[in-house]
């Protein structure tokens, strides 16, 4: 299964900050907010929705076609995803911006506040998305994942006049998009990829009820957080996966995006929405426990372990077979 995910390259600038944000909220005076926090620490990573998600495929053993704009800052980093696995020869790499930075402050529990700049983001609406399925030999699935919002709609767009399935997963870009926008986004879907929030966010921008959209889209994975992954779709009883117990949480930034990759590498070994959930849970709870969204190594027999341990040794044995066959993702390779 051919799998291109569109989406963001980025750098990313991780700070600690040891106390809460809420301590530092005062009441009444919320709309005229100037806070300044000190971190305790500073981490710089490599990023991006698109990249994070072909990251973790890679480890899983599928070579993923990452479709995005970077700048010639790539260099080095479009090198270390060609090491893992990743198909970068449909990035687009700019000659006047900088790849995006993303740079994000975690609090003590675990709450984030981010800003993004787009940077050569802005030229992913160049690509052409069918010259990327020639140059491939045909693609079995495109995420369309947060980017530049013209990006975003052309890909859609181009994904469904070929006949090409779409996984839709506008995340932080829905508070980007009007409702005319967000509507093309996700009708036809055949995936629909939200966290809580950004369930309740895509309600208001269409303007549509949850059922209303289950009723436009194949199946919609709304991820909770330490609650699981909620899976539903029209006319079938929804499913709740647990999330996988983490043994020493480091850094949530990526982790939804561990998810995603767990998950579309299960739906490419052909298995059954709830047994890709299970193993993207898994995924995510590994990259939950690094520093970074891509410094995580998946290694098959821990991912089996996790797997047991979490939701029993059936589900591991139906797990084992195809996790024995993949490659752990180098680390550190240029």
């Amino acid at each position: 299964m051919r799998i291109a995910v569109t989406g963001s390259i980025a750098t990313d600038h991780l700070l600690e900050f040891p106390g809460r944000f809420a301590d530092q909220l005062v009441a009444g005076q919320l709309a005229r907010v100037s806070l300044s926090f000190l971190a305790d620490r500073l981490d710089v990573r490599r990023g991006g929705v698109a990249a994070n998600i072909c990251y973790g495929l890679a480890g899983l053993g599928l070579s993923p076609v990452l479709v995005g704009a970077a700048g010639a800052d790539f260099a080095e980093y479009g090198g270390r995803l060609r090491a893992a696995g990743v198909d970068t020869d449909s990035v687009r790499i700019s000659t006047s911006l900088h790849t995006a930075r993303f740079v994000c402050t975690t609090d003590a529990d675990q709450n984030q506040i981010a800003t993004f700049y787009a940077g050569a983001m802005a030229e992913a609406r160049e690509i052409d998305l069918a010259a990327v399925a020639t140059r491939t030999g045909g693609l079995d699935l495109v995420l369309i994942g947060a980017d530049d919002p013209e990006a975003m709609l052309r890909h859609t767009a181009a994904a469904h006049r070929l006949g090409i399935p779409v996984a839709a997963d506008p995340a932080q870009q829905l508070a980007r998009l009007d409702r005319a926008q967000t509507r093309l986004l996700v009708s036809g879907a055949r995936w629909l990829f939200t966290n809580a929030y950004e369930a309740a966010l895509l309600e208001e921008r269409t303007g549509w009820s949850a059922e209303e959209l289950r009723a436009r889209v194949g199946t919609w994975l709304t991820t909770l957080g330490d609650e699981g992954v909620g899976v539903t779709r029209a006319g079938g009883p929804p499913l709740r996966i647990p999330a996988v117990p983490t043994r020493a949480a480091a850094d949530p930034t990526g982790a939804g995006d561990a998810f995603r990759a767990g998950f579309l590498a299960g739906l490419a070994w052909g298995w059954p929405a709830a047994r890709a959930a299970r193993l993207g849970c898994a995924l995510a709870t590994v990259a939950l426990e690094s520093i970074g969204t891509q410094e995580y190594r998946p290694v098959p027999e821990d991912l089996v372990a996790r797997i047991g341990e979490a939701y029993g040794a059936e589900a591991a044995h139906a797990a084992r077979p195809r996790l024995a066959g993949t490659a752990a993702a180098p680390v550190g390779t240029a």
